[in-house]
Parts: structure tokens; C-alpha cells; sequence
């Protein structure tokens, strides 16, 4: 979970989300969460597609992941890293009103945000 620590040192170009300026602007933004390496940055994504294909049943379904950007790239972007957080279903798209879906998960975020969670490290004993 520290991997992102010396993957950008000596880059000359971007490898990973670490290297970026949105990173770099965090990490300014919020010292005390940069300071522990080991806290987990996450990336929230999502995209909608019809279940049915190109039925003319209109229906949409948009999953909601989160992936965890500590891990190395060649890990970050698979299945296994990868986390469903919710799936937004309905009749049509949520539009502009994708916000007020992704509010329970938000909400949820923002908690662990403000209180953190203790977890076990297993790497460093």
C-alpha cells in the first residue's frame, strides 16, 4: 500500500496517478492524510450501459466502482482490486441527478473521511 511512495521519483513521465498534479495537489491540500502513506486513496468511476443491448426495452444500469490508487498500476486496474459500491438502475439514465444517487455512498465516504478506521498491517508487523 506504499508502492506509490518511489514509483514517481525519478520519472520523466506520468506512470501512475502518484506522479500527476492532482495528487501532488492533494497531498498539499491535505498534509496530515499525505503524511501516512498507507492511508488509502481511492478513485470513484462509473459508466451506464442498457442490460437489454439494443432492445427498444428503455432501462439503464450504471455501476459504481472504486479503485484503490496505492496499488501499482499493473494491480490498480484489475478485477480484483476493483470494488462494486453501488449499482444506480432505472428506467433511463440518472442525468444530472447522478448526485443525489451517489449521496448514501458519499455519505459513507466522508465518514470514514472524518473518523478513519483502524485496520491491521500485515507487511509491517
Amino acid at each position: 500500500m506504499t508502492w506509490h511512495l518511489k514509483c514517481c521519483e525519478d520519472a520523466d513521465e506520468v506512470i501512475h496517478h502518484a506522479g500527476g498534479e492532482a495528487w501532488k495537489h492533494f497531498d498539499e491540500t491535505h498534509p496530515t492524510f499525505a503524511e501516512e502513506p498507507r492511508n488509502v486513496r481511492l478513485g470513484l468511476c462509473t459508466d451506464g450501459f442498457n442490460p437489454f443491448g439494443y432492445s427498444a426495452t428503455p432501462y439503464s444500469c450504471w455501476p459504481v466502482f472504486l479503485t484503490v490508487y496505492n496499488l501499482p498500476p499493473e494491480l490498480c486496474m484489475k478485477s480484483e482490486h476493483i470494488f462494486l459500491a453501488m449499482i444506480i438502475a432505472g428506467p433511463k439514465s440518472p442525468g444530472k441527478n447522478i448526485d443525489v444517487m451517489l449521496k448514501p455512498l458519499i455519505d459513507e465516504l466522508k465518514e470514514l473521511w472524518t473518523n478513519g478506521i483502524e485496520t491491521y498491517d500485515s507487511f509491517r508487523q
